[in-house]
């Protein structure tokens, strides 16, 4: 059904083009469509976008709300749209996009937007640690530590894959202590010693970095990886295999599917990378999948079981 009216909330400061000539491109492809369309844009230092997304919401009951940004982005929004009724469309504007491309959505923006004035419904599960939403990943540890390098690269090269997966090795080369914790799936518990635990709800990002676990995701779970304790080189190695796809089960990490995960460790307060998003949270850290908590516009032909 064709949206009354949207909502726009914009990152300017996601993905290569300026703000201001993605802002006139989005409204302008909206009146091709007849859509009456309006914007609330942020910056992404100190933006509490769950509230931006649900205040907006609340007070606009009948419109459709739109996040045009990366994962981070489009995770911030979601997590305050989370069983709202409003209907939800994406704009992709990130480096990777992982989420947009698991529901097949277009990267440009004219065929985003005619996707959110055709498209269909569809109830999209979400996932959340401690409350707060991801779609695709969160991950405490050694992955925290590449997030918070990738921002100086970005910072001083500007964003780009190359510029992300040079953080990981920088990252990983000044790596410390690996992190203590006891691991408890659906009630049964177990210890481990790791420099990364990494958590993933999204089925096609499993695919891209060549992992297993899709049958996962399609029962309800979430997958946790595990990495294996070793030197700062088989760190790095188990790392290089994750991003170029070619990680083995059992040798590069160690998997498990859940629907109520525990992450308990002796120090209570960590950081936490959630869609690329870099936050300190409090443990013990407790993810749990939430079903059908969006109403997300993909396209008509969109018709995979499992995203």
């Amino acid at each position: 059904m064709k949206p009354q009216r949207v909502i726009v909330i914009l990152n300017k400061g996601s993905g290569r083009q300026d703000g201001t000539e993605r802002k006139s491109r989005i409204s302008d492809r909206f009146q091709h469509h007849n859509i009456p369309v309006s914007f609330v844009e942020f910056s992404p230092n100190g933006a509490d976008l769950g509230h931006v997304a649900q205040s907006t919401a609340e007070a606009n009951p009948d419109a459709t709300i739109v996040a045009s940004g990366g994962d981070g982005t489009i995770s911030g929004v979601a997590s305050g749209l989370a069983h709202v009724p409003n209907q939800m469309g994406i704009i992709p504007a990130g480096t990777f996009n992982y989420f947009a491309r698991s529901l097949n959505l277009p990267e440009t923006v004219d065929e985003a937007v005619d996707v959110i004035a055709k498209g269909v419904l569809r109830p999209t599960d979400i996932a959340k640690i401690n409350g707060n939403a991801f779609l695709n990943n969160a991950s405490i540890g050694a992955y925290a530590a590449i997030l918070k390098t990738r921002e100086g690269i970005y910072d001083r090269w500007g964003r780009s894959r190359v510029a992300a997966y040079w953080s990981v090795v920088k990252a990983l080369a000044t790596l410390r202590a690996p992190l203590r914790l006891t691991v408890t799936i659906d009630g049964k518990s177990f210890k481990h010693r790791t420099p990364l635990v990494f958590a993933i709800s999204n089925a096609f990002q499993l695919n891209q970095m060549g992992l297993s676990g899709e049958d996962c995701i399609a029962k309800g779970g979430m997958v946790l990886l595990v990495a294996p304790d070793t030197n700062r080189w088989g760190l790095f190695k188990h790392a290089a295999a994750l991003a170029l796809g070619v990680a083995k089960r059992e040798t590069d990490y160690q998997m498990h599917c859940g629907n109520e995960i525990t992450l308990d460790m002796p120090h209570k307060s960590r950081p936490v990378a959630r869609d690329g998003e870099l936050s300190r949270m409090k443990g013990p850290f407790k993810l749990h999948m939430q079903r059908e908590a969006l109403q997300l516009i993909v396209p008509a032909e969109f018709n995979e079981a499992v995203r």
